[in-house]
């Protein structure tokens, strides 16, 4: 799912979206000549690794801000466009007309198209996946109530279907605006593909707009970003065009509101303690900055603020000119980011210091006083109330009542996990993007990865050095129950927390490469060789010595594109390209290096995904 783009735009000489025999050998003699620096007429595990790096992973784009290499990177896309993980891999979503039904209502010419980065990666290769639905785009006017914009979530990274709908509510019940939520049975009818099929349950989260901005603070005029940055207000010049892909803008910003936002970039970068203890809550609400920081501390949100400084939205409101911060994209809350942290930094992790490496706004804010008597008399008080884990035992078991027949009628599978995760248990992570899945409504959470070690299903593996990366995630209920005694043991200086890196577990992204605490790591940066170069070589090397020749290179990729052009049609499209890779290439097909698990030998190869 991440190579298979960047393999495609490589190859793809005649831009006709389609790679030909000749392409493809064209583009294994390019990568052989450009990793084998040393002109050895080898290449070891080392150059595969740097090489995969510098030609299929991160595009210049993705900044490590200030350059140090341990203070994270920015998922961002080209200048423009959208961000995230799938924009960087140069997965771009175009509006396509459709007509929507709602019980009785009905509404012509609506705009849709998928939505989501990881999420979608995730869900791609099957038929169910985020929707984003806009109602006028194509009809002035057309809206429902004041809605006109509806979010249609797959729930592919969670079997209870309920992490983001609690997590917002638990927002909004902590005095945050947070979006309201719903759920849809979604149908879908293609002609001559799809006649109403039933693809499954979605949750419906409402867009945060310029109608839900209004809603909260009677004003349309307020500014809206959407920043994406490891380094939040991070000064980065004295030019607009230097921040606007940072914060991403989805309202018309005036000049007044991009200077508010430089300004306050140079005061957190360069102002002394003094100057920034006394101006800071002239350009940030602080109570809401707090109530914002309590909850999303209990919940453990690594996907985040706390992480890649990703999944949430800022509001600059017109007459006070301060930022407010609400929550977005939920489905890895309650400690269900692996990708930071191990499980017990999830659970215990600090209230005083959430986040991984440095960040220097959240450095200084907790280091102000005025900030953290607000921060921790809220999180006093929600540990008291909202935080309690009967209140969430309940809610799960609420919902659960509402939501079984629903995940019942879209796989018994689905209903097997689900049925799991609302009794407390644990249940080993879905295919995914990774391995492909069913292309129908059952969707790629119907098959999970393969026995670990012991014959456990899913039990111990490590993906790319990543301890617990394809670990179980803790449902909600056990969850809650810890990290409730664990805020409650810190505030009463029974406990200091864990830091995420502080158990030696990887501190993020750029742990794919084995650097502290999320910096880039290894030879080349982030980027797929980090965690593929192995599985690369021992495919390629069929004399077995080590390394891999010219001929050897050349001549092993030929014989992928023979066996991945399933039709025999002499080109690869990009699902051939991802489904040969993830059956060769993948730690989990044929070419899995020594001690990776193999799927169940029942197991079905991956499906190409639908038109």
């Amino acid at each position: 799912m991440f190579l298979a783009p960047g393999m495609l735009i490589q190859a793809d000489t005649d831009h006709d979206s389609k790679v030909s025999r000749q392409e493809f050998a064209l583009l294994a003699e390019k990568w052989f000549t450009a990793w084998d620096t040393n002109r050895s007429g080898k290449l070891d595990e080392a150059k595969i690794r740097v090489g995969m790096n510098t030609s299929l992973g991160p595009p210049p784009n993705m900044r490590f801000p200030g350059g140090g290499p341990n203070r994270g990177f920015s998922l961002q896309g080209p200048e423009g466009g959208r961000n995230g993980v799938a924009a960087m891999a140069g997965i771009e979503f175009k509006y396509v007309p459709a007509d929507l039904e709602m019980e009785d209502l009905k509404f012509q010419k609506v705009a849709v198209r998928w939505k989501g980065n990881g999420t979608f990666m995730e869900a791609r290769s099957g038929l169910k996946r985020s929707l984003k639905i806009q109602l006028n785009k194509y009809v002035e006017g057309q809206k429902l109530g004041d809605v006109t914009t509806l979010n249609l979530q797959c729930n592919v990274t969670d079997a209870s279907f309920m992490n983001e709908v609690l997590a917002y509510r638990l927002y909004r019940d902590a005095g945050v605006p947070g979006p309201r939520t719903s759920y849809a049975r979604v149908f879908l009818t293609v002609p001559g593909l799809h006649e109403r099929e039933y693809i499954g349950l979605y949750s419906v989260v409402e867009n945060q707009d310029k109608t839900f901005f209004a809603k909260e603070y009677g004003t349309r005029r307020g500014a809206i970003f959407k920043p994406v940055t490891g380094q939040l207000f991070e000064d980065q010049g004295d030019r607009w065009a230097g921040y606007r892909q940072t914060y991403d803008p989805k309202t018309h910003i005036y000049d007044e509101q991009s200077d508010r936002i430089m300004q306050l970039c140079r005061l957190v970068t360069h102002a002394s303690d003094a100057e920034f203890n006394e101006k800071i809550s002239e350009f940030i609400d602080l109570d809401n900055f707090a109530r914002y920081m309590a909850v999303m501390v209990f919940l453990s949100d690594m996907d985040g603020l706390f992480g890649p400084g990703q999944n949430f939205y800022m509001y600059l409101h017109p007459k006070s000119q301060l930022l407010t911060f609400h929550p977005w994209d939920q489905d890895h809350s309650f400690g269900q980011f692996p990708m930071r942290g191990t499980q017990p930094e999830r659970e215990d992790l600090s209230i005083m210091k959430p986040w991984e490496a440095e960040k220097r706004f959240l450095e200084r804010m907790f280091k102000l006083d005025s900030f953290k008597k607000i921060y921790l008399a809220h999180l006093t008080e929600f540990t008291a109330t909202l935080f309690r884990p009967e209140r969430f035992r309940q809610q799960v078991d609420d919902l659960a009542a509402v939501l079984r027949g629903a995940v019942k009628e879209e796989s018994p599978q689905k209903l097997e996990r689900f049925e799991a995760v609302v009794a407390g248990k644990e249940v080993p992570p879905s295919f995914g993007g990774f391995g492909g899945g069913p292309p129908r409504g059952g969707g790629p959470g119907d098959r999970t990865f393969g026995p670990g070690p012991g014959g456990q299903r899913g039990g111990g593996m490590r993906f790319g050095g990543m301890p617990g990366f394809f670990q179980p995630n803790k449902p909600i209920k056990p969850f809650v129950q810890v990290r409730y005694q664990s805020i409650k043991d810190q505030l009463e200086g029974k406990s200091q927390g864990k830091e995420i890196g502080s158990t030696g577990g990887r501190g993020g992204f750029g742990g794919f490469g084995g650097g502290p605490r999320g910096g880039p790591g290894g030879p080349g940066g982030f980027g797929p060789g980090t965690f593929l170069a192995g599985t690369f070589l021992t495919t390629l090397d069929a004399d077995k010595d080590g390394a891999v020749t010219k001929a050897e290179f050349t001549s092993g990729l030929a014989k992928f594109f023979e066996a991945w052009d399933t039709d025999k049609a002499g080109q690869l499209d990009e699902a051939q390209l991802r489904t040969g890779i993830n059956k060769d290439f993948s730690p989990f097909g044929r070419g899995g290096p020594p001690g990776f698990p193999r799927p169940p030998e029942n197991a079905e190869p991956p499906d190409s995904p639908d038109p």
